[in-house]
């Protein structure tokens, strides 16, 4: 199914998307705002994701970890991946899920609140959207030895 999302024959609430990642919201989320980042590469599991793109990938996890809070007020997040068990799509997903204190979320054992309907899940990709944003890199200055 994120493949087809990925190719967009499937469509999603994206806030998201370069060559390395798309990120969009989960259609069964914990709360409102909660987004799944997948690489654009199909793997299952992180250790299949080469290693060059491992860092380039978390980039995007942590830029939409960064936008959450902004974009909804909330105070934090949670960030997880299962790799095979607990696994529900077969394909490499990182949840960032918006927290607030008292939410409650505790354990293991989560809540799923609803959307009202697409338009409210297209309302939600819009504030989080103009808060994402990469980190610029720091030119490497040349080794002089």
């Amino acid at each position: 199914m994120f493949c087809e999302i990925v190719a967009e024959k499937i469509a999603a609430h994206v806030v998201f998307a370069d060559d390395v990642a798309l990120a969009f919201l989960d259609r069964t989320p914990l709360f409102h705002g909660h987004v799944l980042v997948v690489p654009r590469a199909h793997v299952v599991t992180l250790p299949e994701l080469a290693p060059e793109l491992v860092g380039p990938f978390f980039e995007r996890v942590q830029a939409i970890a960064r936008a959450l809070p902004q974009a909804l007020g909330a105070q934090g997040t949670f960030v997880a991946m299962n790799n095979v068990v607990s696994q529900s799509v077969a394909h490499l997903h990182v949840h960032v899920v918006p927290r607030t204190k008292g939410d409650g979320l505790k354990g293991f054992f989560w809540p799923r609140t609803k959307y009202t309907g697409d338009e409210q899940m297209h309302a939600t990709a819009e504030k989080i959207r103009p808060h994402v944003a990469l980190p610029s890199r720091p030119v490497d200055a040349p080794n002089d030895g």
